[in-house]
């Protein structure tokens, strides 16, 4: 028996509805889709380490506007052959000799020193420029393999909610063929375990989702965002794979050590400089008191590199011992990149052939399988098989996913080595 109305009731239904929308949180929603170029190009807009490679160019393009430059001149104000002793002591107008100074001095580097700083100068910032192109690179790269990541994880939840909804429909079959009598609980039981099973690793694989997003969010500084379905052909290139191994003293990996060896060298021509006397130049106007004469002094001084053996040449030979440790930084860099390189290419080439064979043969084999088990359970036949199936098909499509998420891995290792339009 009810006390309320019919109306009433409606109304007190509707009230309920209302506290239960304001109460309960409001439903997620989908993160925005990006593309691999989109986020590319975010990334690299948005990079901290980018921005503050950036700032390292200008402060070295700041120093070399004034390398080579003469140093400020230095005034100079004193006095001279004042007497402290006797009765004339500290008297200004007691001895002819005391003035008042006032003097400029110019020191003059050697031309050769000045030129040497300025090269040097223009290696740092060329090996500023040169790290700043080699974190562009890596930061592109590093994106756009977390963008991969994120892309496979999204198709293995795709691949667990098709094969789910095949094990929802066998799980109703199953029940209905309990409740008809034609099969036993225990059938029933095994597929609905698979349903279990199966949601199981779908929310294992949301949280494997979560996590390459928040690995792409790193790069992209924003929300959480989804790829989009479609990802570059991984067969292919922006360029021939002969040509990386042309354009190998091109990489701007290692552009940052080729940039040391430079600017080793100029340290060395910066020290052989040092055996070059520098030069200064300095007036003085002395004023007298009494009604005697002022007087001006006129000097140039000249260094003396008397020891360039314990001095200059050893300040050399430091600067070309470090030059040829560039020299071998460099060249076990270069040997590294080359090797690396030839690994990438195998690596590749190698995954492309596992990924053409499970498209042709595995994945088509693995769905007819599963089909041809399902329409037999359908038809009153056993559920293992069909269990069996789709493992089977579940596993091909798992794996297909991950050979996947490896070769556009190994592709964006080769396909971001050079900068941006590169011919």
């Amino acid at each position: 028996m009810s006390f309320l109305s019919p109306g009433a009731a409606r109304y007190a239904a509707a009230l309920f509805l209302v506290a239960v929308a304001w109460v309960l949180p409001p439903p997620l929603q989908a993160a925005p889709a990006i593309s691999l170029n989109e986020a590319v190009r975010r990334a690299v807009d948005r990079a901290p380490l980018i921005a503050a490679r950036q700032s390292q160019v200008v402060s070295a393009q700041q120093d070399s506007r004034r390398a080579g430059a003469l140093p400020d001149p230095m005034l100079s104000v004193g006095l001279q052959n004042l007497p402290v002793t006797g009765s004339p002591a500290f008297d200004l107008s007691a001895d002819e000799m005391t003035m008042k100074t006032v003097g400029l001095r110019q020191d003059i580097p050697a031309r050769a020193k000045r030129q040497a700083e300025r090269t040097l100068a223009t290696r740092r910032v060329d090996a500023a420029q040169a790290a700043t192109d080699s974190q562009r690179q890596d930061t592109r790269r590093a994106v756009a393999m977390a963008w991969i990541d994120l892309w496979a994880a999204q198709r293995q939840g795709d691949a667990l909610a098709r094969v789910r909804e095949q094990a929802a429909l066998a799980a109703g079959i199953a029940h209905a063929r309990v409740r008809s009598g034609a099969d036993s609980a225990s059938e029933a039981l095994a597929a609905d375990a698979e349903v279990l099973d199966l949601d199981n690793r779908i929310a294992g694989n949301q949280t494997d989702v979560r996590m390459a997003q928040a690995a792409l969010q790193r790069w992209l500084g924003d929300a959480d965002a989804a790829t989009t379905p479609d990802a570059p052909d991984f067969t292919q290139l922006p360029y021939p794979p002969a040509h990386l191994q042309a354009a190998i003293d091109r990489l701007p990996a290692l552009r940052p050590s080729a940039a040391q060896v430079e600017t080793a060298a100029a340290q060395i021509d910066l020290a052989r400089a040092q055996r070059h006397p520098d030069w200064s130049i300095e007036a003085t106007y002395g004023q007298r008191s009494g009604g005697r004469s002022d007087m001006l002094s006129v000097q140039v001084g000249i260094g003396l590199p008397l020891f360039p053996g314990e001095r200059q040449d050893r300040d050399v030979a430091a600067r070309q011992a470090d030059y040829q440790a560039a020299l071998d930084v460099h060249e076990d860099a270069r040997r590294q990149q080359s090797a690396q390189l030839q690994a990438d290419l195998a690596r590749w080439e190698g995954l492309q052939r596992q990924v053409a064979l499970h498209e042709q043969r595995m994945l088509p084999l693995a769905r007819d399988r599963a089909a041809a088990a399902l329409a037999a359970y359908r038809a009153g036949g056993e559920l293992r098989p069909w269990l069996e199936a789709t493992r089977a098909e579940l596993d091909v499509h798992l794996g297909h996913a991950e050979h996947l998420a490896e070769l556009g891995r190994a592709w964006a290792a080769l396909a971001f080595l050079l900068p941006e339009h590169t011919p």
